[in-house]
């Protein structure tokens, strides 16, 4: 029996101040949404948006679910599911895409994990600091020789498992004291490679928080995906996405539908409330 999951939910680091606001730039955008309630399914909206290159990735406003506790639980009436990609099977994906999802595999590509069946192939020499998570220390994303490798071999997994899509956690590590003197630069060729690597493999990728880098990566990432910007007010800042045609899919953790949902409404975001350990519960705007 694996560990529960919910050291992979709620990463934001909050020690290290993020750039200034970007401008909000003029939006519209018709959203199609609809509620649900806690427990009920949603009827969700079409996603099917071809990147340049082929690959499928969510558009702006589709509805999703998020679970990274455990195997996944198919019962979510909603175009899009991310999961995590080592706890789920090739038949988990097929399940959900013979009911018409499409499947995002989570991985996390920023930190070193004891309870990963490959956590013996990353030496010492790359693991840094914990994170605060049970298990898990910070990976010296500078050594792209040694990560690569590791990382190809992930993605590699998803795709054999059918995945469409990837979410590479923890792609914000020069934000925090990860042990090693990680600067923005070093982030920038990680991601990049990272986006190659789902690339080279017909998937899209998404960037995972990492918000003073948005203007650099958004032409190079499909997708995002966010965790709590309207707590901190930080929305704004993931804009480029959606005026770009690319999905923001976003959660908040602390704040009620009413105090996010309508901002999410404007800036067509896919938003949803979540409960820190990321199981089936899930409140849609």
């Amino acid at each position: 029996m694996t560990r529960s999951l919910l050291a992979q939910s709620s990463r934001r680091a909050r020690s290290v101040p993020l750039l200034a606001l970007l401008p909000l730039a003029v939006l519209v955008l018709l959203l199609l949404v609809t509620g649900c309630s806690p427990t009920g399914p949603e009827k969700g909206t079409v996603t099917e948006k071809p990147t340049s290159a082929g690959r499928w990735a969510p558009r702006p406003g589709s509805a999703w679910q998020w679970q990274l506790d455990g195997r996944v639980d198919p019962g979510i009436d909603v175009p899009v599911y991310d999961i995590d990609g080592f706890e789920n099977t090739t038949a988990d994906v097929a399940r959900l895409h013979r009911d018409g999802r499409k499947v995002i595999c989570y991985i996390n590509a920023g930190a070193w994990e004891d309870f990963r069946p490959d956590s013996d192939a990353f030496p010492a020499s790359v693991r840094g600091r914990p994170n605060g998570w049970d298990g898990e220390r910070w990976l010296d994303i500078r050594r792209l020789d040694i990560l690569k490798p590791l990382m190809e071999k992930r993605f590699d997994m998803c795709r054999a498992k059918g995945f469409d899509a990837v979410e590479p956690d923890l792609l914000d590590g020069y934000l925090n004291d990860t042990g090693f003197p990680l600067r923005a630069a070093h982030q920038l060729a990680y991601n990049r490679m990272i986006a190659r690597i789902a690339h080279e493999r017909d998937m899209s990728v998404g960037l995972k928080n990492d918000l003073p880098q948005v203007p650099a990566l958004v032409g190079t990432f499909d997708f995002a995906v966010n965790e709590e910007c309207a707590q901190y007010d930080e929305c704004t800042l993931l804009t480029p996405f959606v005026e770009a045609g690319k999905a923001v899919l976003h959660v908040e953790y602390a704040l009620s539908t009413k105090d996010f949902c309508a901002q999410s409404h404007r800036l067509g975001f896919s938003s949803m409330r979540k409960k820190l350990d990321l199981d089936t519960w899930r409140q849609a705007c």
